[in-house]
């Protein structure tokens, strides 16, 4: 009898010793573990899904499902290629687009700066005629970047859309042509306006104005990437009463779209010149000019609240530069897992890094890996630049415009998708649980992507919801 007592006493003491935070973390562990799975099974939706969210406060998982499932991220991969830019490159760093000469030759040096605009290529262009009135040749270097334009992984009839542009260290306008098309008069060709508008694109029009919807044929502006050219073939119709609009297709071979439009600027201001050409090399010409860039804050903003493919791989291959290599997906890629290695303690072993946009099919990441590497960039000295860089719900001109409204500046995230992928990670901060971290990853789909996100967001907005 005594020897039960004795137990029954050491029990209760045991219990006693409980903090008020666990029982609390196992309420809440409780209440949003059912409320989660009933979300789950009440979309009965047909996916492979993972799910990890985790407390900031103290490190523990308030809800996983096949949280070490790996699973193809998408665009979320864009997460892992900010946090790397900002452990490698710093918070100011900046791109230069260099301008040498020798003699009465010209060099365009490019700096893998993916926010050089027409403008700033113009003012360059400016600068340069008012030492030269002669160009013999404008030699072209892309030498910063290896010369491989196309990630691995991407698929192969990605076309000619704004996502899937090419790579390199000379970059332009997206490296993108923006069609700004509008009707004419009936029965008509569409009119068309091109920005840059530049030889180095050529169309065909067979559009037409109409009036009648009775089997309409929606406009199509494509590249011939089939045939890796840069002419544009323009079909279909558009509606008399139609708004003007604009939208941007890419280009092949960037470094040669880049020094066409930079000598026909060029020429505009009174420069002749007689030949083009690339040059990867290091020089010892004199500088007459340098572009330096944005810092690289103001590039992760971009990047992430628009998802642009584009600067992510500029980033990735620009990690991996170093005195002695040009910078490549192989060398940005190993120095990335690296930083997760080392840093965030994540097993490298177990994941699978491509690209640095996501785009590539042959990512694989898992929600507890993504949730790691959030958990611990909020601990550092970067927490506010990587944080402020990710879209809140509802942000206008992002990809959360339409999303997670009710959440507002609760939610804090980062959107992928492609082709039966649709992925959500991010930060929450909830009056009831706490600043949270969370990645809920959604595969293997057909169809609409809406009721997969429509999931995603009702988990995400219970979780703030006061």
């Amino acid at each position: 009898m005594g020897h039960r007592f004795f137990l029954l006493f050491i029990s209760l003491l045991c219990f006693s010793c409980l903090s008020t935070n666990a029982i609390k973390r196992s309420n809440h562990r409780s209440k949003i573990n059912n409320h989660i799975n009933s979300l789950i099974e009440k979309s009965e939706l047909d996916m492979s899904l993972g799910i990890k969210i985790i407390s900031l406060v103290d490190g523990k998982s308030l809800y996983e499902l096949n949280s070490e499932k790996l699973m193809i991220p998408a665009s979320n991969v864009k997460l892992i290629t900010s946090a790397a830019s900002l452990h490698y490159l710093g918070e100011k760093h900046i791109f230069e687009t260099t301008i040498l000469r020798e003699g009465d030759d010209l060099f365009l040096v490019g700096g893998a700066d993916s926010g050089l605009s027409i403008e700033v290529l113009d003012s360059l262009a400016i600068i340069v005629s008012r030492q030269m009135e002669f160009i013999d040749t404008l030699y072209l270097d892309e030498g910063l970047l290896d010369s491989m334009h196309y990630g691995k992984g991407w698929m192969w009839d990605e076309g000619s859309e704004k996502h899937s542009a090419p790579i390199s260290a000379l970059t332009l306008n997206n490296n993108c042509i923006d069609f700004e098309y509008s009707p004419n008069e009936l029965g008509l060709p569409a009119k068309i306006n091109l920005y840059p508008d530049t030889k180095y694109a050529s169309t065909t029009n067979t559009s037409l104005t109409v009036k009648d919807t009775i089997n309409f044929k929606k406009l199509k502006i494509e590249r011939d990437w089939r045939g890796q050219t840069n002419h544009f073939n323009i079909t279909g119709e558009i509606l008399e009463w139609s708004e003007k609009d604009t939208i941007k297709k890419n280009i092949t071979k960037p470094g040669l779209f880049v020094g066409t439009v930079f000598k026909e600027l060029l020429e505009s201001h009174g420069v002749s010149i007689n030949t083009l050409h690339t040059a990867n090399d290091l020089h010892s010409q004199d500088t007459i000019a340098v572009h330096y860039s944005e810092p690289l804050f103001t590039h992760l903003e971009g990047m992430m609240h628009k998802s642009e493919n584009l600067t992510s791989e500029l980033l990735m291959k620009s990690i991996g530069i170093s005195d002695s290599t040009n910078g490549s997906w192989q060398s940005g890629i190993h120095k990335v897992r690296t930083f997760l290695f080392d840093k965030v303690n994540i097993d490298t072993s177990s994941l699978r890094i491509a690209d640095g946009s996501g785009l590539s099919r042959y990512n694989l990441l898992s929600t507890d890996q993504v949730v790691q590497l959030l958990a611990y960039m909020y601990e550092t000295d970067y927490k506010d630049n990587f944080l402020m860089a990710l879209p809140h719900g509802g942000e206008k001109d992002t990809r959360l415009e339409e999303r997670l409204i009710e959440s507002q500046e609760k939610i804090y995230a980062k959107t992928g998708s492609i082709s039966g992928v649709t992925c959500l990670s991010g930060y929450a901060f909830s009056p009831r649980y706490g600043p949270l971290t969370f990645s809920i990853m959604i595969n293997g789909f057909v169809g609409s992507l809406t009721p997969y996100r429509q999931l995603q967001d009702e988990i995400c907005n219970w979780l703030v919801r006061s």
